[in-house]
Parts: structure tokens; C-alpha cells; sequence
């Protein structure tokens, strides 16, 4: 029996490399960390990290800016003998600013459009083949609780002072302002909850690796802590990593595929 073929974008920091790292403890796993520049030192450090028996890494150039890169990585390990993907996590993304809708600026929708949404399509349309080749695949998206349009009952104090609601905190409503990036996460929701109902065959699911509470301690999630008045992240990336594979590894076509799930495992609502 061949080895599971794993491959995780955005790999060289963060959740991404959290999650790289435990798919590279699994035995008997072929597991493809890309970025947008395998040569740089975060990219190369990725080589030391260990590996259990039967596992090996191939490091590749996906830029989610690149309209043609995702095409070009498929044809690249196509030349490796790579037949199909297993697993694939879509976590590659930007979060740059969060303003208001009055404030927000259009270029700066558009940066987080070019990454999150583009270079998401770019990735599904290009791999699509190599999942469908797979016996049991998954797409599996690293969301947002940004992106919720229903806002969770226990949503922090911290957060609902810095709204304007008025009213019952459980209407459809996001108590934070993020004009830019969050919209691009709903989008991702959106489409991988498309793609979970036009392609029957491939289990599609996003996963938030926080909560509407606590950010993950990455460069994003610490900027995004504090722009909001928090003073640091609470959620460790290996804790983080670690629910977000668990979440994966018991998924099933029949049980999450089309459905919102957190890090713990708790499915939410859209």
C-alpha cells in the first residue's frame, strides 16, 4: 500500500507548519509543504524537521499571486511520479488591516481578494484532478470565525464591547470590524461548501483553527489579537495544529463534508 499523500499550503510558518509537522510524525506519509519561495530559510528548515518511518517531505513553489503557479506545482510533482493527493489543506492566506466598512479602502480588499480568493480558486481548479484520482480525498480549507454570519452565544465580552449591537448577540450579526479579510474567509466558506456539493467524491470541509474568542499564536493571529485590544493570543499553534489534524483524520464523507467544524471538533453554524 502506497503512502498517504498530504499536501499543505502556506507550510514554512504557522498553522501551516504546525500542521506539516504532525502529518510528517505519521508513519508511511508522503507530505508536500508549499510556499511561495522554497528557497527561503524558513522554507529550507523545513528538511530538519524529523520524519517517522516511511515518511518523506517534498518541498514545492506555490504562490497564491501566481494565476499559473498552482498548474505549474501539479505538473511538477506530476514529473515526480506523485499519482494523486490524499489530503490537501488550503491554509495559505493573508490578513493585513481590519477596518470598518465606512473606513476600508479598496486596494486593500483587493490584496486580500488576489490571495484568498483568486489564488484559492487557482489552487482547487489546478489540484482537482490529483484528488480525483485519490480513493477517499479531502479538501479541507483553514477558515475563519471572521467569516461567521451567525454570531456564537459565547462570543468574548472583549469583542461585543468593541460593536454597536444593541441587540440579541445570536442575530446574524459579526460583532468585529474586518472589511478586508474577513469577507475573503466567508468566500472560502462559500466555495468550499460548494465544492463539497458539485464534487460528490471529494469530503470538503473548512475548519477554523481558532475560536470567535481567541486567536492562534501566529504573525496573523498576533496582529489581529491586537487590533482588537487583546493582549496576545491565546491559542498555541501546536494546540491549534493539533485539533485542526484530529479534525481531519476522523472525517468522513458522510459526516463533514459540506459542514463548518472548529479546531476542537465542534461543528458550527454557517
Amino acid at each position: 500500500m502506497g503512502p498517504t499523500i498530504v499536501l499543505i499550503t502556506g507550510a514554512n510558518r504557522g498553522i501551516g507548519k504546525g500542521i506539516l509537522e504532525l502529518y510528517l510524525k505519521k508513519p508511511n506519509h508522503f507530505v508536500i509543504a508549499a510556499n511561495r519561495d522554497p528557497t527561503h530559510p524558513t522554507s529550507k528548515a523545513l528538511a530538519d524537521l524529523p520524519t517517522a518511518e516511511g515518511t518523506t517531505l517534498e518541498i514545492i513553489k506555490i504562490d497564491a499571486l501566481s494565476p499559473t503557479g498552482p498548474a505549474a506545482a501539479v505538473r511538477a510533482i506530476g514529473a515526480n511520479g506523485t499519482p494523486h493527493i490524499d489530503i490537501l489543506v488550503a491554509n495559505a492566506g493573508i490578513g493585513l488591516s481590519w477596518p470598518k466598512v465606512s473606513d476600508v479602502k479598496v486596494e486593500d480588499i483587493q490584496k486580500h481578494i488576489d490571495v484568498n480568493v483568486y489564488g484559492f480558486i487557482h489552487l482547487y481548479q489546478a489540484f482537482r484532478p490529483l484528488l480525483k484520482k485519490a480513493k477517499a480525498p479531502k479538501w479541507v480549507t483553514i477558515g475563519s470565525s471572521s467569516a461567521f454570519l451567525t454570531c456564537p452565544v459565547n462570543t468574548s465580552p472583549i469583542l461585543l464591547s468593541r460593536s454597536h449591537l444593541d441587540r440579541d448577540v445570536n442575530e446574524n450579526f459579526i460583532p468585529m470590524q474586518n472589511a478586508a479579510y474577513a469577507p475573503t474567509k466567508a468566500v472560502q466558506h462559500w466555495y468550499t461548501k460548494a465544492i463539497s456539493v458539485e464534487d460528490s467524491w471529494l469530503n470538503a470541509f473548512p475548519v477554523d483553527p481558532g475560536t470567535e474568542n481567541s486567536w492562534v499564536q501566529t504573525d496573523l493571529g498576533n496582529r489581529g489579537a491586537d487590533a482588537f485590544g487583546v493582549e496576545k493570543a491565546a491559542i498555541t499553534v501546536e494546540d491549534s495544529a493539533a485539533g485542526v489534524v484530529k479534525v481531519i483524520d476522523v472525517s468522513t464523507l458522510k459526516t463533514h463534508s459540506g459542514k463548518l467544524f472548529k479546531f476542537d471538533g465542534s461543528e458550527e453554524p454557517w
